[in-house]
């Protein structure tokens, strides 16, 4: 079972033995959210599919959380993955294009349905051209087998609400860490939500801090020293991930995965939740 990263030789490795293997494509591009079918259909993994983050990631009613991508309900997801074939033998592999920025949620929702075998590949997409591996252009071919059955299982990740942030603010025992770019968490520009700045008290580290200059995370030491330094002391145990809608926060809670610092907490609804909920403070700079 890969719970954390696979890399391109082990995905290859899973292929040949004929393993229950899904690879799910998970690119999209925020500001236009065509490109990612448009990329995914000139070229992508042989028998891989396209999971786009606005229509099977998220959802608009039946919903688990509010904010910009809100989640929907474990049941309806459920439902998603079995209509794809998916069962709970399945191991998943997810990647994108965009440094593990959309796949991540992905590989968290899974683990919040209660799959553990789920692994981003590490590099996505380039890690795969680069080994030399084989390409295919053209939509995803339709689903041709016969919905299965998938069991939800207890979720292996912790949740934290609004209100849950709100009642821990200021306190020892919550640690916030943002994951947007340093010019939208300082308030200096907001692109996306009404209101600019990041919660009082959080932390800063954008999740592209993450990847290497090869496209892949970076080693585990790395990770964890980055890491600790950021904490400065505070309790890695502590820590709730959030950005602009619970979507980038992912690969910095994957990361401290790696780093051997646990799994910590999401918060969902990220800032375009918390600053359009009545009463919520904000800061800037």
């Amino acid at each position: 079972m890969h719970t954390t990263l696979i890399t391109v030789p082990e995905l290859i490795a899973l292929q040949q033995r004929g393993a229950p293997l899904m690879l799910m494509d998970c690119s999209f591009d925020l500001m236009n959210p065509d490109k990612g079918p448009q990329d995914f259909e000139a070229r992508h993994i042989p028998g891989s599919l396209h999971i786009n983050l606005n229509n099977e990631l998220s959802a608009h009613s039946d919903t688990a959380s509010a904010g910009r991508h809100p989640l929907p309900s474990r049941e309806a997801f459920a439902q998603r993955l079995q209509a794809l074939g998916f069962t709970n033998e399945t191991q998943a592999v997810v990647l994108d294009r965009q440094g593990a920025n959309y796949c991540g949620r992905l590989w968290w929702m899974l683990k919040w349905c209660g799959h553990e075998a789920v692994a981003v590949l590490d590099g996505g997409l380039g890690a795969w051209i680069e080994a030399g591996g084989a390409l295919q252009s053209g939509p995803a071919p339709a689903a041709t087998a016969a919905a299965t059955a998938f069991e939800l299982r207890p979720s292996q990740v912790r949740v934290v609400g609004t209100q849950d942030i709100a009642r821990q603010l200021g306190s020892p025992g919550q640690t916030l860490i943002d994951a947007r770019a340093q010019a939208r968490f300082r308030g200096d520009m907001e692109p996306l939500d009404p209101v600019a700045g990041h919660i009082p008290g959080a932390l800063n580290r954008p999740f592209t801090e993450n990847i290497g200059p090869d496209g892949r995370f970076k080693p585990a030491e790395q990770l964890r020293e980055e890491f600790v330094r950021l904490l400065g002391g505070r309790d890695p145990s502590s820590v709730v991930h959030h950005c602009g809608s619970g979507v980038s926060a992912i690969p910095n809670l994957l990361a401290m995965e790696l780093a051997g610092l646990g799994r910590s907490a999401l918060y969902p609804g990220s800032w375009s939740e918390w600053c359009n909920t009545p009463g919520m403070p904000c800061a800037r700079a």
